[in-house]
């Protein structure tokens, strides 16, 4: 017994010595002890069917530990906490008006968390900060079994890009090393990728969803965490950033001035910066602490032992049982190894991709897979995927009407077609279904047909352009300003009717048609001339709508038609983890509206842009910013915008969504697999290293030099440069091969 008192004295003088030693990567300030005290007590002592009773801004601060009652549905389990919550809720109150004498055991417990001294105020503001916590002990101690499995390719990949090995462990804080596991926001995976930031580096479609693989997700977890420590400067913030976004917590240490967490943690206020985001590095250092020492906390554990595969690209496209066959493994073996193909695959109402890299359990392979592969018979062994069956939504349809009719499910139908909800489809709306299924050719249900009426056009506004928004499509565009479809896509000289998206400037009006009908129409308007860099103006500079496409989607990717186009606003929440701007989470460029009303221009904007997004006319900014007609703007120049007609925070909305649709239409066709550095030559400017040496849009070379003055480079400044694989290709397109 002394023996094992000793062992125990001795581990906890070690964990406090690390808890304390020098603080590295990941600091534990003294003022967020009692926070990681908090969540180490939820990883280690409270268990899925019980949890804390807190103050959600003082962690330190537990009224109570709850207990479920098992076989609770979970409006029960609700209603079983909310009692609590109103009892503790009761007490503050009655605290809070002055109550200090004649108190019960219960009012002096509660008054006794709060320290000698504590005002009336404060004991009412906690009353509305009552929170409750689920315990995950339990799951936690699953998840360490389970890191077994990963944990050691993982470090692998940490030491590979020279990361902290810490970071092994966030994980545990994100999924409990789940790789199946997904959120109620639709973040999937080991590292919990949100659909947008996984596109970035992984490919993310109704075919392969690799944020499902553990090994592919965590080399993009480790690219998307450089990329944040790129962005904000220190690990705190990096791994905060992991939750809120890198651009998000450089503004918050640009708005208070300092990058020191503590102070931000308790000081910074921002709508989407909740209580998921205050309190994401304390459950990253509490994590990391249960994880360190799982003998002590649980107990001694049998970890999973890691998986030997052997892995070849597939030479051709297959369906899976044939390959199974093949290879002489059983289905649910290939099924298993093979996380990241979806259902389709399976299915087999798709192919499993020719490039693919497959993967088999060494233990279960009967023969080398490559003899496995081989051995396929030739008229197995397919040249080209199976193509996408497509149905039009008509009126009165509803997504469960549609999966009813066509024998699919209706998660099926929202995975397949990336719909962010069941409800988002409209008259018109191409779907994708499973390529197995035939297009219902049933007549619809008898319906009163719909009296016709006439529509009013609508008149083009001055500058005679329209900007695209949510849902618009361009037959819906055409109509409101009394144009036909044809003549719409031919004064914009679009090639593709099919080719919109949301923040694109369309012409509306046939007085402003450009002379020359060789060029797009837009490019004599001088609204309309894209924001250039000091530093580009010796260069040819690209017409406005080079400028508009060079970024956007292109005829490969864009199977949506412009009905489909559909973006939703951003959200947030306080208790999830919800990208603030989704596609923007590493764009550290300044989308805000400064307290004098001005604003940085950014890439890809012009004056034109601004003055829609108002509701104004372009005169009147150049009129308050003095500039001539004509004279475009110039990227980090300083504007004054004039809020007389709408608010600074909508004009924020919509910039930020502008700027999401055209990355997120950039990574449908591209996503980064690494970075590589160049020193800035003679005679290198933005423009050159953008689009004639690394063919890297200029934002996302902003995004990976967030502390580079781009606009005035210099000889031998190093630049670190993205490199870039087109998606959905047989052949890997590098656009980053330096001539």
């Amino acid at each position: 017994m002394k023996i094992i008192l000793t062992r125990v004295l001795l581990i906890l003088l070690l964990t406090a010595s690390v808890a304390h030693a020098a603080p590295g990567d990941f600091p534990r300030p003294d003022a967020l002890e009692p926070d990681i005290a908090f969540w180490k007590r939820i990883y280690s002592e409270v268990g899925t069917d019980g949890g804390l009773l807190h103050d959600s801004r003082h962690l330190g601060i537990v009224y109570e530990v709850i207990k479920i009652p098992t076989g609770l549905s979970n409006r029960s389990r609700e209603r079983h906490t909310d009692k609590r919550r109103k009892v503790y809720r009761k007490i503050l109150l009655s605290l809070a008006k002055g109550k200090r004498s004649g108190l019960s055991r219960e009012e002096k417990r509660v008054l006794g968390l709060f320290g000698e001294g504590v005002s009336n105020s404060e004991l009412r503001k906690s009353a509305s900060r009552l929170r409750f916590q689920l315990g995950q002990a339990n799951k936690f101690r699953a998840g360490i079994v389970r890191s077994g499995a990963y944990k050691p390719h993982i470090l692998k990949i940490l030491r590979d890009e020279n990361l902290p090995l810490e970071i092994a462990n966030l994980p545990h804080v994100e999924s409990s090393y789940t790789p199946t596991a997904y959120s109620r926001v639709g973040a999937a995976g080991l590292w919990q990728f949100t659909r947008s930031t996984g596109r970035r580096f992984m490919r993310v479609d109704h075919v392969i969803d690799e944020r499902l693989d553990p090994y592919r997700a965590s080399g993009a977890a480790a690219r998307l965490l450089k990329q944040n420590l790129r962005v904000t400067g220190s690990w705190p913030l990096a791994i905060t950033a992991y939750n809120h976004g890198a651009s998000g917590m450089r503004r918050a240490a640009r708005k208070l001035g300092t990058k020191d967490i503590t102070k931000i943690v308790r000081e910074y206020r921002s709508r989407t910066f909740g209580f998921a985001s205050r309190n994401f590095y304390v459950e990253f250092l509490a994590a990391n602490t249960v994880a360190s020492n799982p003998d002590f906390y649980f107990g001694p554990l049998v970890l999973d032992r890691p998986i030997a595969f052997e892995a070849i690209e597939m030479p051709y496209y297959a369906k899976p049982k044939q390959l199974a066959k093949s290879i002489g493994v059983d289905i649910n073996t290939l099924r298993e190894a093979n996380p990241s193909l979806r259902p389709t695959v399976w299915r087999e109402a798709k192919y499993i991709p020719k490039g693919f890299r497959i993967q088999v359990p060494r233990a279960s392979l009967p023969k080398p897979l490559h003899d496995g592969i081989a051995s396929l018979p030739r008229d197995q062994q397919h040249a080209r995927q199976t193509r996408d069956t497509k149905y039009t939504v008509r009126r009165g349809d509803t997504l469960s009407t549609i999966a009813r009719r066509h024998h699919v499910r209706m998660s099926e139908l929202v995975a397949l077609n990336g719909l962010k909800s069941r409800n988002q489809i409209r008259v018109g709306q191409k779907l994708r279904l499973p390529s197995d299924v035939t297009p219902s050719t049933e007549k619809a249900a008898y319906r009163p047909k719909a009296k016709t009426t006439t529509r009013v056009a609508v008149k083009p506004p001055q500058s005679g352009y329209y900007q695209v928004r949510r849902g618009d499509n361009l037959t819906q565009i055409a109509e409101k300003f009394g144009l036909s479809l044809p003549d719409l896509v031919s004064m914009n000289s679009l090639r593709s009717r099919n080719r919109i998206m949301v923040g694109q400037r369309i012409r509306v009006s046939r007085d402003q048609i450009a002379s020359s009908p060789s060029k797009p129409a837009n490019t004599s308007h001088p609204d309309a001339v894209a924001a250039l860099s000091p530093s580009r103006t010796a260069d040819p500079a690209p017409s406005s709508s080079d400028l508009a496409y060079s970024d956007g989607p292109t005829e490969a990717d864009l199977e949506r038609v412009a009905s489909a186009t559909h973006v939703q606003p951003i959200e947030g929440s306080d208790e999830s983890a919800i990208e603030p701007g989704p596609g923007l989470l590493a764009d550290p460029s300044d989308y805000s509206v400064a307290n004098d009303g001005t604003i940085r221009v950014q890439p890809n904007e012009t004056l034109g842009h601004y003055a829609e997004w108002l509701g104004l006319r372009a005169s009147r900014l150049r009129s308050i910013n003095d500039l001539r007609y004509g004279e475009p703007v110039v990227v980090q120049q300083r504007l004054n915008l004039d809020f007389s007609t709408s608010r600074p925070e909508d004009f924020e909305r919509i910039r930020t969504e502008y700027h999401r649709a055209l990355q997120e239409e950039f990574f449908a066709q591209w996503e980064i697999e690494g970075t590589m550095i160049h020193r800035v030559g003679t005679g290198d400017s933005l423009w050159i290293l953008s689009t004639r040496r690394f063919d890297v849009p200029i934002w996302l070379l902003r995004q990976y030099n967030p502390d580079v003055n781009l606009d005035a480079l210099s000889a031998g400044t190093k630049l670190t440069i993205p490199t870039l694989r087109e998606r959905n290709k047989e052949s890997k397109v590098h656009r980053s091969a330096a001539s």
